[in-house]
């Protein structure tokens, strides 16, 4: 097993929830003595469950849960503790881990905040980028290594 791939994998298992609380964003209305406010991923998601319970619900699962569930499987058969039979579940996880279909949309929001909302990128969003990133070459990664039987995959 490539150390790198497990390190990096495990790094991630810090690294997402740190990515989930730091500031993706400010925004606010570009007048004069308007501040901005920071919004994170877990601001967000606070304020989408006091207006849609069952959307805050589904964006919790799939942008949160998933990719983090993905995250711990691999850690577990990086480390041989997990057999290498779940890697279709784990698979599975993945590709509903809407992580990165939840970036895309951060992406246009900042691309889109224009008018009178003014739109600042914070380091939260780069640490969010590179999170979702790593954990995509991890995965292709593991789906590439030599000992892992093609038919598994």
């Amino acid at each position: 097993m490539n150390a790198a791939l497990r390190y990096g994998n495990l790094a991630l298992l810090v690294l997402f929830p740190l990515a989930w609380f730091a500031p993706l964003m400010r925004a606010g209305i570009d007048l004069p003595l308007f501040g901005l406010s920071e919004i994170s991923i877990i601001s967000g998601l606070q304020a989408l469950w006091q207006s849609d319970v069952y959307l805050a619900l589904l964006v919790t699962v799939f942008a949160l849960f998933a990719p983090y569930l993905k995250t711990i499987g691999l850690a577990l058969l990086h480390f041989g503790l997990l057999s290498p039979r779940a890697l279709p579940a784990l698979h599975v996880m993945g590709k509903l881990a809407m992580a990165d279909i939840f970036l895309i949309a951060l992406y246009i929001i900042v691309v889109k905040g224009v008018g009178l909302a003014r739109v600042e990128v914070a380091w939260g969003l780069y640490l969010f980028t590179a999170c979702i990133l790593a954990s995509l070459a991890i995965s292709l990664g593991q789906r590439h290594t030599p000992q892992n039987h093609p038919d598994i995959l």
